[in-house]
């Protein structure tokens, strides 16, 4: 079993920066692609961006050029640097990570304001 515990979510100004960050634990043995996905009010859950364990990105277009992915395998921590925020960007933010099986955080609101 893997739990993923997610932090640095809150409530920003537009134009400001948030990192968030996913720590996995538990019986971990090898993770392989770890990423977020997004889900506002009354929408249906979407990619944020994702990484694999050799440090391969991907990104939503909403995201690209803002936010970037990182991870740190030693730690089996990844993270999620979201500059220039916006108030779309307002959602939970859902840390996730494969391994035998897709495991989820519990999720962290980020709220921005305009």
């Amino acid at each position: 079993q893997v739990q993923l515990v997610e932090s640095g979510g809150g409530l920003v100004q537009a134009g400001g920066s948030l990192r968030l960050s996913c720590a996995a634990s538990g019986s971990i043995f090898s993770l392989n692609d770890m990423g977020w996905y997004r889900q506002a009010p009354g929408k249906q859950r979407e990619l944020v961006a994702d990484i694999t364990s050799g440090g391969l990105t991907n990104y939503a277009d909403s995201a690209l050029g803002r936010f970037t992915i990182s991870r740190d395998n030693a730690k089996n921590t990844a993270y999620l640097q979201m500059n220039s925020l916006k108030p779309e960007d307002t959602a939970v933010y859902y840390c996730y990570a494969t391994a035998r099986f897709v495991y989820w955080g519990q999720g962290t609101q980020v709220t921005v304001s305009s």
